[in-house]
């Protein structure tokens, strides 16, 4: 069984920044796909970032040029790299590795943006 946990959030103010961290029990090289979502508090849960096998980041649209996904082979780590931080940000933020035919989620960490 894979194991994802999340570390990181906390609270901040408006404008400040975050570094998530993702550690994966296992070698993430063997996941096509590595990723972060977010879940607001009465909200579902949104997709915020993937980095596929071949190093390719993608974003969503409105958090494109404010965050920014990397990974560290090595340390089997996933990284999310949070700047200019809004209270709109505000969520439990979850990671998740794909392998096409099996997929494994962490527990969450929670970020706090106050205005």
């Amino acid at each position: 069984q894979v194991q994802l946990v999340e570390s990181g959030g906390g609270l901040v103010q408006a404008g400040d920044s975050l570094r998530l961290s993702c550690a994966v029990s296992t070698t993430i090289t063997t996941f096509s796909s590595l990723g972060w979502f977010r879940q607001a508090p009465g909200k579902q849960r949104e997709w915020v970032s993937t980095i596929t096998d071949g190093g390719r980041p993608f974003y969503a649209d409105s958090l494109k040029g404010r965050f920014a996904i990397s990974t560290d082979d090595a340390d089997n780590m996933i990284y999310l790299q949070m700047n200019s931080l809004k209270p709109e940000d505000t969520a439990i933020y979850y990671c998740k590795v794909d392998n096409r035919t099996s997929f494994y989620w962490g527990q969450g960490t929670q970020v706090t943006v106050s205005s």
